[in-house]
């Protein structure tokens, strides 16, 4: 369904599983940043009526995610760390040429939420599927119809702005160049590292 063009390797979740501090921080802060990203995309295509309905309902439900992953680090006895460069989301914005094309860019940056999404999807089915700790695996696992719902979103209003063909071949060729960053990642406790 997701369509990415690598799996995570089951032992990834024993890493995050050990490192539960790092993984919960890291996932707050992403729930963060999908939000923030969300409303730029509000403020920068405020024309756009539909999507600007779709990425509120989405800032806010992101926001939500934090603060259910924040209420288990604080019942858990933990603080909320410092925010951290995701080399996955730097290493994505690179795959699109920077551009003053408003549509392209748009395209460009509903493409890279789209896969963030993907693979937030897919890894939190790994977690679902493989850790001992059932409260959290329960949690990830219930977050994926959200992260699956998000994917399909950005897609589709990418491929509303651009002709199909266009979006699928840049999706196909996103796809790509993720999975073979994918390939050295799966060793940190991050949701995309």
């Amino acid at each position: 369904m997701l369509g990415l063009k690598s799996d995570t390797d089951k032992s990834w979740a024993v890493i995050a599983e050990n490192n539960l501090q790092q993984l919960l921080t890291d996932h707050a802060f992403a729930e963060q940043k999908a939000a923030a990203s969300a409303v730029s995309l509000i403020i920068n295509y405020s024309e756009e009526t539909k999507m600007v309905q779709a990425m509120g309902d989405i800032a806010i439900e992101e926001m939500e995610h934090f603060k259910m992953v924040h209420d288990i680090m604080v019942s858990r006895n933990m603080v909320l760390g410092m925010d951290r460069k995701s080399e996955y989301a730097k290493h994505l914005i690179r795959f699109f040429p920077k551009t003053k094309d408003r549509t392209e860019s748009l395209v460009g940056r509903l493409l890279i939420a789209a896969i963030i999404e993907a693979r937030s999807c897919e890894r939190f089915s790994v977690l679902s599927k493989n850790m001992k700790d059932r409260e959290l695996a329960k949690f990830f696992g219930d977050l994926l119809a959200s992260e699956a719902g998000h994917y399909t979103l950005f897609l589709g209003f990418a491929r509303k702005y651009q002709d199909r063909k266009i979006v699928d071949k840049k999706w196909d060729d996103l796809l790509s160049y993720e999975a073979e960053y994918m390939k050295k990642q799966g060793v940190k406790p991050f949701v995309h590292g």
